[in-house]
């Protein structure tokens, strides 16, 4: 195996993944390390039931290299967001806001796929770039750089040489705390379920976002499971409750999901394990330093409201790929890493701060709380302008 390269790629999840892919397609010496090899397979213990809505802007990165061509055939569109409040007495509809991608595009806001899918897609492609190394069941441990190149040291006992060092190595990143850079976390004191559901009534390519207490409940479309109609949900709920809903019987937990639901699409039945997660916002205080760049969730964590949280890494890469491509000569140099972060700092930081307020909206408790809510919500998003910015801002259009 090869002991040097242009870009080491610690963290070979979803977003790991794709920068090599991209890279790779590019022409770039690439090698990838991951210390767990990426599960593959649906019902596979361990696989990563969540799905992620990959946005416009996004696709554009996936289509040149192509992965879209891949990734299409399985992909759910999104083309109406719907934000439900149901935050009184009962669980039921009292306001409901739809936003129709037609408002602002000829195209769907974006197109659903379940992670364990995508990381298939991903792996499968990765065959076809002999200058991608892909070292599944290798980790990184340390780093060590200069102004001329990283040397990264591998739990295999080997050491790599290479001009950058990409770390999409998660939210405990062994690479950026290598480099020394610091995080900062905010806790919600909540958990996400994921997982998937079959339900009686179509979706219809609606996303639907339900706020009652604890975080919204999301059901996001897939195509259709064993012959009915399926989505992938995502239930944010206070710890406690989340893990009681976690460990409960499957008829019981039918019963509140589809409660929860208010009843929207039927009774939901599971289509599949449940997973969890805690939920945090975590911001690295820079994106880049010496010969690293951070990317995904080694640089930004944030509660998984509004398809944000891959497509801000597929964000990142594009600025990496850009800078890239336009001073090859300069791969990881300080020049190039300095502009990194100029270009990725304050969107991250706007992003974040965004999802957080929405995150805290969604948690309120208390009644007359929720009525303000609702309130607000009605007031904002019946004003067509608003709309439009919030659409513009929530597919990354400038």
């Amino acid at each position: 195996m090869a002991n040097s390269c242009d870009i080491l790629i610690s963290g070979g999840g979803v977003a790991g993944l794709t920068a090599a892919v991209v890279f790779g397609d590019a022409g770039v010496d690439v090698i990838c390390v991951d210390p767990a090899p990426p599960i593959t397979v649906r019902d596979a213990e361990g696989a990563d039931l969540r799905t992620t809505a990959i946005l416009q802007p996004a696709r554009d990165l996936l289509e040149p290299c192509g992965l879209w061509d891949r990734f299409a055939p399985y992909a759910a569109p999104l083309q109406v967001m719907r934000i439900v409040d149901a935050g009184g007495a009962r669980p039921e509809p009292r306001i409901v806001r739809d936003f129709n991608a037609s408002e602002v595009s000829d195209q769907p806001f974006g197109w659903n796929l379940p992670n364990w899918l995508l990381r298939r897609e991903l792996v499968a492609r990765l065959t076809d770039l002999p200058n991608v190394d892909f070292r599944p069941g290798t980790g990184t441990t340390s780093l060590f750089t200069r102004q001329s190149e990283a040397r990264v040291g591998l739990d295999d006992s080997s050491r790599v040489k290479a001009r950058l060092v990409i770390a999409a190595d998660g939210r405990d990143s062994p690479m950026r705390q290598a480099a020394g850079i610091d995080v900062h976390t905010t806790r919600y004191g909540q958990k996400a379920l994921a997982f998937a559901v079959n339900h009686s009534v179509p979706h219809e390519n609606v996303s639907t976002e339900i706020h009652r207490s604890g975080g919204p409940f999301t059901l996001v479309p897939l195509p259709d499971h064993n012959g009915h109609p399926s989505s992938a949900v995502v239930w944010m709920e206070h710890g406690p409750r989340a893990t009681s809903l976690f460990q409960m019987d499957q008829p019981d937990f039918e019963a509140e999901m589809t409660e929860r639901s208010c009843g929207l699409f039927g009774p939901l039945t599971l289509a599949s394990r449940r997973t969890i997660w805690p939920i945090i916002t975590q911001k690295a205080d820079r994106m880049s330093g010496e010969r690293i760049a951070l990317m995904a969730e080694s640089a930004h964590v944030v509660p998984p409201i509004g398809a944000q949280g891959l497509n801000m890494s597929l964000a990142d890469l594009r600025a990496l790929l850009d800078l890239a491509l336009a001073r090859p000569e300069g791969l990881g140099d300080m020049q190039m890493l300095d502009a990194y972060h100029d270009a990725r700092i304050r969107d991250v930081a706007l992003r974040a701060q965004g999802i957080d307020l929405l995150n805290r909206a969604s948690m309120l408790d208390a009644r007359p709380l929720r009525d303000a809510r609702a309130a607000g919500l009605d007031a904002l998003y019946s004003l067509k302008p608003v709309r439009r910015t919030l659409m513009q801002m929530g597919l990354g259009v400038r």
